[in-house]
């Protein structure tokens, strides 16, 4: 049976913060990080574009903003996984992520370090479905 890699998408507005996570995805050799974007509507082409399996979604971009990607998401036939990574700690936030579509919601100062499990959980489900 040949295992296909999962294909991440990085929607991520700091270049500094894009670049650590990308090291972190890239750690997995079961997961293909297809890009890394900072603004709502390239996260959308690429997300229309390929078959994206996951995406890494931080909810502040340098243009539009990340609930705009889950009401679009929200729409589409084939929908991905989204982990929503943010400084937006808020239970408001929270609860409208999740409302829209989000699987996961960390915190960036908080749950930063759990996001290689996230990813490890989402590629497990993935092998076995």
């Amino acid at each position: 049976m040949t295992v296909h890699a999962i294909k991440v998408l990085l929607v991520e507005d700091s270049s500094v913060l894009a670049q650590r996570l990308a090291e972190t995805i890239t750690e997995f050799p079961e997961i293909d990080l297809v890009n890394s974007v900072d603004s709502e509507s390239s996260a959308l082409a690429e997300i229309r574009r390929r078959r994206i399996d996951v995406v890494v979604l931080d909810l502040q971009l340098k243009e539009g903003s990340g609930f705009g990607i889950l009401r679009a998401v929200a729409t589409m036939h084939q929908k991905p996984c989204v982990v929503v990574l943010t400084n937006h700690d808020s239970s408001a936030y929270e609860r409208e992520a999740v409302s829209l579509g989000a699987r996961y919601f960390l915190d960036k100062a908080r749950d930063f370090h759990r996001l290689p499990d996230v990813l490890r959980e989402i590629v497990v489900a993935g092998a076995s479905t």
